[in-house]
């Protein structure tokens, strides 16, 4: 037969009877009956090979060797309670650090709402942010320096890095307050011909982007500047140098407060918003974490920002 091992039903047993002085009282903490808690307490004393209690009709007391072995249980606990504290941490991801890379539009916009927002549910996470440009950021999370990057991807443009799309919405094209083509729902390519033009620098993703946007419906843009920051161009526009198509992150976060009119444009020229992962290498429950409060403030966000007015189109 196989000799009864000693379980953590035992020891629990056991210190709840030496802690309260009483079965009963042991049995009522434990939330179970008196002879369950006898049965248990002369399992382990069989186990134990020696007495663990002295009796005294109904009443007990802790033997000089149940004295000792309570001292050890003690311990066991102590390192029981540091293996309890360290779950919790690892559940609540409590000193943990988040290294988040973004370009700067992206790092001190959309990107600290959703760090704001895990901050709010979870105050204990460390989260360090890093900002640089679209190369620097592919190459903080491909090297592994950071855990998550958010990028900013035109039409069919893509990263070499593992990538899930967070939202995808369309550029939008800026025009000076009382513009004539202010009224519009969207404003089309043709609609632009002749109109002096913002355009950003060239070489850059959404560049290529929009200049393929004229080109497939055969319109030469008339670029009056060129400038790689969207505030820049938005205030460009208001001053009434020219009309531009920029990214509606952009728009969102520098047309507010100005002087100026935010339209979709026709046809869509897509933007989608994703997170970039270090490739080989398995997403913690904090990444995955993340990526949710990412979905849902940047969603938010986007969602309806920029919904025309009643009017007709072209």
């Amino acid at each position: 037969m196989t000799a009864r091992r000693m379980g953590l039903q035992h020891i629990e047993t056991f210190r709840a009877v030496v802690m309260t002085g009483s079965m009963t009282r042991a049995a009522e903490e434990l939330h179970t009956s008196q002879p369950q808690i006898s049965r248990l307490i002369g399992q382990l004393e069989e186990i134990a090979g020696f007495s663990l209690f002295t009796r005294n009709g109904t009443r007990i007391a802790t033997s000089a060797e149940g004295a000792k072995f309570f001292e050890e249980v003690e311990k066991a606990f102590v390192g029981l309670k540091t293996l309890e504290a360290a779950a919790d941490d690892i559940r609540s991801f409590r000193a943990q650090n988040l290294r988040v890379a973004a370009m700067p539009r992206l790092a001190g916009g959309l990107l600290t709402r959703a760090v704001a927002a895990l901050k709010t549910d979870y105050p204990d996470v460390m989260v360090s942010i890093h900002s640089g440009t679209a190369s620097a950021v592919d190459t903080w999370v491909g090297s592994g320096i950071c855990d998550v990057g958010l990028v900013m991807l035109y039409g069919a443009g893509g990263t070499g890095l593992d990538m899930v799309p967070v939202s995808t919405s369309q550029c939008v094209c800026v025009l000076p307050a009382g513009h004539r083509l202010a009224d519009r729902e969207a404003v089309g390519a043709a609609d632009l011909a002749g109109e002096r033009f913002i355009a950003f620098s060239s070489g850059g993703s959404l560049r290529r982007q929009v200049d393929a946007f004229f080109r497939e419906e055969g319109v030469e843009p008339a670029i009056a500047v060129e400038t790689d920051l969207g505030a820049s161009a938005c205030a460009l526009v208001r001053a009434g140098l020219g009309v531009s198509i920029i990214n509606p992150m952009a728009a969102l976060e520098e047309a507010a407060g100005m002087d100026i009119v935010v339209r979709p444009v026709r046809p869509e020229l897509t933007v989608t918003l994703g997170l970039i992962f270090p490739p080989y290498r398995q997403r913690t429950r904090l990444v995955d974490l993340f990526e949710d409060y990412s979905r849902a403030t940047i969603g938010d966000a986007l969602r309806g920002a920029f919904a025309a007015p009643g009017g007709r189109t072209r």
